[in-house]
């Protein structure tokens, strides 16, 4: 009888019988190796699926926290009824920004002898462009002498007639910037923005262009400004603050909402308006207003008067 293979010994031999033994437990602990490098495999799946769910959980709940903390959630310093209001000496009355989820405070009515103008602009509107035009000097002497308050609504309803650059939601922003940071600035910014102002259909100025602007009217801090400005810090707000003006009410006004821009109200009356924006017949509009406010509630000294009011050019 021959050996077995390779010259081994036959199995059925002593010597054979112990290579085939020694072989199998060989065979039997390499199967056990195996099974614990599969055991320890699995486990580091598991753990790292559950490390890694856990790191998700927490980044989740680091986002939530961090965006609850930041400031951009709130309205504008000095903008709690959705407008800021400028009175004499162009000074701007100051109020706390609009917390989140709320609705805007009207801002305190006026004595009988200061005329109250509220104006809502969209800064690529034109015809907001002709009325500041046409009217701007003369509200600026009826602010100067304190026969009137301004309270100028920014709000963005052209954002989509800009090629593509959402130019009235940005100036928009760039007008709440200015308020947080330069409010006694305000009115010269919002006339700065219809300097050349942009055509509809156009891209309108740039975040820098705005910048630029906002340093041209005067406007302090400008670091914090331009800041404000590029990051788009009040996005949120303006959007907000156009939905309210859309959808109403506007409080003590005779109007339910803003159908389009300008909309000029004057001690809750508004204003309207023809597409000439003639500065005479808003004067007289003002002065007649003026005057019924005054029959309703006597003061000493009623204002506007027709001294007042700069003659029209």
């Amino acid at each position: 009888m021959s050996d077995g293979p390779s010259g081994l010994p036959p199995a059925g031999t002593p010597s054979g019988m112990s290579e085939v033994r020694e072989g199998a437990r060989e065979r039997a602990r390499e199967l056990r190796e195996l099974h614990k490098k599969q055991d320890r495999r699995r486990r580091w799946i598991i753990q790292g699926s559950v490390v890694g769910g856990v790191l998700v959980i927490l980044v989740a709940i680091v986002l939530v926290l961090f965006s609850v903390a930041q400031p951009s959630g709130r309205g504008p310093a000095n903008m709690l009824s959705d407008g800021i209001k400028i009175g004499t000496g162009f000074k701007a009355v100051k109020t706390p920004g609009l917390p989140v989820d709320s609705k805007p405070i009207p801002s305190a009515t006026n004595s009988p002898d200061v005329i109250d103008i509220k104006v809502y602009v969209d800064y690529l509107c034109p015809n907001c462009g002709t009325f500041e035009q046409k009217n701007g000097e003369q509200l600026r002497a009826w602010v100067k002498s304190g026969a009137a308050t301004v309270e100028i609504h920014p709000i963005a309803i052209l954002t989509t007639k800009s090629a593509g650059t959402q130019y009235s939601l940005r100036a928009a922003n760039a007008a709440a910037c200015v308020a947080e940071y330069s409010p006694d600035h305000f009115f010269d910014f919002n006339d700065a923005l219809f300097v050349d102002q942009p055509k509809e259909g156009t891209a309108g100025l740039d975040d820098s262009a705005l910048i630029a602007r906002a340093r041209s009217a005067g406007v302090t801090d400008i670091g914090q400004v331009g800041k404000c400005i590029t990051d788009h810090r009040f996005r949120g707000w303006v959007q907000g603050a156009t939905t309210r003006a859309l959808d109403g009410p506007i409080p003590g006004a005779d109007i339910k909402a803003v159908a389009s821009t300008p909309t000029i109200i004057v001690n809750g009356t508004q204003f309207k308006y023809t597409t000439a924006f003639d500065p005479n017949e808003f004067a007289q509009f003002v002065l007649q207003v003026a005057g019924d406010t005054f029959t309703k509630n006597p003061s000493p000294t009623p204002t506007p008067s027709s001294s007042a009011s700069p003659t029209a050019g």
